[in-house]
């Protein structure tokens, strides 16, 4: 089911300011908010170029990112749906750094005329490439093509012929494993995945699956071949979803039971050094749509991400797990969120232990099924992202993004100071918690007539902006100017307008028995007057988070 976008996002890493101020302070909460995992990419993109269309895959190979999919054309960064259009049909290579277009441009075409696979062998010498095409630049094919890196020029050697859409590639030095729809490669029965060598033939590696395969993974020191899809059955045997095959011969191996209910389909499988990572996709009551993580050696489950919300592509780099999805109900995994009728389209997670950073950029659901974003790759310390999505951090962005190492955006939903409560000799100020894409901890500071008088510190997420406080003490009967301003410790938002408050007078002395009455002019004691500098001033535009719940 697909949900509405009520709100913007956040979140995350972790960065403390020092206090400036004896009267600063450090919300005790700091120390349980900094999750203490692995670094994160930026959660602020970079600028990149759009395709006319969707993203379905992406691969890297010495430096440069190649996207393919079903589009017409790309555009600059900041170019609106169709202006500044550089022809590209359905594949194009760009600059894994600079995110500069590159003239490697075959077109194709033919049949469905989509790109739906790509990786690289171990080398970066050759990318191999699947979908559903009969021409690939000028040359025939038959839904499988090898180009080589050096030129861009297609493999004429390299000449296998699959009769329907190939959906996943998997290279190896060996064997080139392809998954997908089709029942037969050059002309011998292959149901719906097979295996060809570096030059095309066909090798007598064979599997019997009842359904299209969407994902490979070859862990061949372990002498496995990972296979994820849409199946039931495999080789005449139950094995819903995920199974691992002898990559020599294509016997099962094992068929992980329990792993996935029916209606659920693995869509994407990733490796480390020692782990196996499996994201799904379900329809349907009973579903299952989040990540497990396994052991490579043993098969055996490590963790369950029990989050809703289809996932697309899953990603290890550097001891966290990013993945793809439009996950909006993660209320059972560490460091999760709940339902709240909206979706969070990127999620990053320790590869540990399963819990969820705080890094949110996001996107929103485009075209097409509207999942957003469908594949991730790393190359040279850049994250790449493609899929369907038209947003990127509630900015036009269409088709693809990427995220660097720089922390760049200041805090969203700066707070607005409000008068809480005065009384003669101190004054306390309320205000609503900001939030960031990539710093869970954010410090807020308070300025009297123009001058930093405390910093205060608190841990928010998009899902969890609580209300705060800080109380001055100053003259009664004073008169000053307080704003507020908040910071990831490296960018800050604008400071706020002004709030002026006039603080209560101490009561006059009276003889005994009297009343005690309140100065000619001046509010009782605990009276509040407070007015901003601009009245009808109004609030900033909710964000994510919206208004005060």
């Amino acid at each position: 089911m697909h949900l509405r976008k009520l709100r913007s996002k956040p979140v995350t890493r972790v960065a403390v300011t020092a206090l400036v101020c004896s009267a600063a302070l450090l919300d005790a909460s700091l120390a349980a908010a900094a999750d203490g995992g692995p670094k994160t990419f930026s959660a602020d993109a970079l600028p990149t170029w759009q395709t006319e269309g969707i993203v379905w895959s992406m691969a890297a190979a010495n430096g440069v990112v190649y996207v393919g999919g079903t589009f017409e054309a790309v555009r600059p960064p900041g170019a609106a749906p169709g202006r500044k259009l550089v022809a590209r049909r359905n594949f194009a290579a760009f600059d894994a750094v600079t995110g500069k277009l590159l003239p490697c441009a075959p077109s194709f075409t033919g049949h469905n005329h989509t790109v739906r696979a790509m990786k690289a062998s171990a080398d970066g010498r050759v990318l191999y490439i699947g979908g559903s095409f009969d021409r690939a630049g000028s040359e025939k094919a038959a839904n499988l093509v090898a180009l080589n890196t050096s030129d861009c020029s297609v493999r004429k050697e390299f000449k296998p012929t699959v009769s329907s859409t190939v959906r996943a590639v998997e290279p190896t030095d060996r064997a080139i494993y392809l998954g997908g729809d089709f029942g037969r490669v050059s002309g011998q029965t292959r149901s719906r995945i097979a295996a060809v060598t570096p030059k095309g033939a066909l090798l007598p590696f064979r599997a019997e699956l009842d359904q299209p395969v969407r994902a490979l993974s070859a862990a061949l020191p372990q002498g496995r071949l990972f296979v994820g899809g849409d199946f039931e059955e495999v080789n005449g045997q139950r094995a819903r979803s995920l199974v691992t095959l002898n990559p020599v011969t294509g016997a099962t191996m094992l068929a992980y039971p329990g792993w996935f209910p029916t209606q659920s389909s693995v869509k994407t499988i990733a490796q480390d050094k020692s782990r196996f990572f499996v994201g799904a996709e379900g329809h349907g009551p009973g579903i299952y749509d989040g990540r497990i993580a396994g052991r490579t050696a043993t098969g055996i489950m490590v963790w369950n991400d029990t989050c809703r919300g289809a996932t697309q592509s899953v990603l290890p780099y550097n001891g966290v797990l990013y993945s793809a999805s439009h996950a909006h109900d993660c209320n059972e995994t560490p460091g999760g969120f709940p339902d709240r009728g909206d979706r969070q389209h990127f999620l990053a997670q320790r590869v540990e232990n399963r819990r969820i950073l705080h890094w949110f950029p996001d996107t929103d659901g485009g075209l097409g099924e509207q999942v957003g974003p469908r594949i991730l790759v790393v190359s040279r310390g850049v994250l790449w992202a493609g899929g369907e999505f038209t947003e990127v951090n509630e900015a036009p962005q269409q088709g693809l993004t990427r995220f660097g190492d720089k922390d760049t955006g200041a805090p969203e939903g700066p707070p607005t100071l409000s008068l809480a409560a005065s009384q003669p000799g101190k004054v306390t100020l309320a205000w609503r918690a900001a939030w960031d894409r990539d710093d869970a901890v954010l410090t807020y500071r308070i300025f009297r007539d123009g001058k930093l008088v405390a910093n205060k510190a608190k841990s928010s997420a998009f899902w969890d902006r609580p209300r705060m406080t800080w109380t001055d003490s100053v003259p009664a009967g004073s008169r000053h100017q307080y704003a507020i301003q908040v910071t990831d410790g490296t960018n800050s938002a604008a400071r706020s307008r002004s709030l002026t408050v006039n603080v209560p007078k101490k009561p006059t002395q009276h003889t005994a028995g009297a009343p005690a009455q309140p100065a000619q002019g001046a509010p009782a004691q605990g009276a509040q007057s407070a007015q901003t500098t601009q009245p009808g001033q109004s609030q900033p535009a909710a964000r994510r988070g919206g208004g005060e719940r």
